[in-house]
């Protein structure tokens, strides 16, 4: 039972809604912007609605399997972790895309909270503040994984060793984005800048 929950939390990250979404629009979101299968690459392509739609289904695609795995197997905290790292690997790896595919961020977020609640808004307090400031989502993401992930060992180390894997996988994701952080060439999101522009067409 225990490997048909967690191929099926595979699957479920595997389900690529931040490709699906733009793909309904005749878009090929691999060959805009930066060519990330995610929900920022939309919601530059797409703008604030269909970007913010990508990054919540991609949000619950981890937490509602991770949630219900919990559920099953609370008191083996290993197989709901094992299921946080399956649904990512879905994403990251899925195998509707020739196992290609996004960075990661939203899923892992959504099986923060699955989880362990207070790790997710730890990383939603580190990574707003930083992505407000510097407007790079790439460091505000890496930033809020990598203290997660220090903090999640005085929550439980067996926490603290699936989510140093988790922000490994994300650092490996987004290694083209830390070349272009050193270079100072690593493309902005202003998110607040485009919610306005978004209101103003509205």
């Amino acid at each position: 039972m225990i490997i048909t929950v967690l191929v099926i939390c595979y699957l479920f990250g595997s389900i690529p809604f931040s490709f699906l979404i733009p793909w309904s629009k005749g878009i090929d979101i691999r060959k805009k912007g930066s060519g990330n299968v995610g929900g920022t690459n939309v919601l530059r392509t797409l703008g604030p609605k269909w970007g913010a739609l990508s990054i919540a289904l991609d949000f619950l695609k981890a937490f509602v399997p991770v949630l219900i795995t919990r559920s099953l197997f609370g008191v083996d905290l290993w197989v709901p972790l094992l299921a946080v790292l399956l649904v990512v690997l879905g994403h990251d790896y899925s195998i509707f895309l020739k196992f290609k595919g996004g960075k990661g961020v939203a899923s892992t977020l959504g099986g923060f909270f699955a989880l362990t609640p207070i790790l997710g808004l730890i990383f939603l307090l580190i990574w707003f503040p930083i992505e407000l400031t510097t407007k790079y989502v790439s460091l505000a993401s890496l930033s809020g994984l990598f203290f997660v992930a220090i903090f999640s060992y005085f929550v439980d180390p067996k926490i603290g060793f699936i989510y140093s894997i988790l922000f490994l996988m994300s650092l490996f994701k987004h290694r083209s984005n830390v070349k272009r952080l050193l270079s100072k060439t690593e493309n902005k999101t202003d998110i607040v800048a485009m919610l306005k522009r978004w209101k103003e067409i509205k």
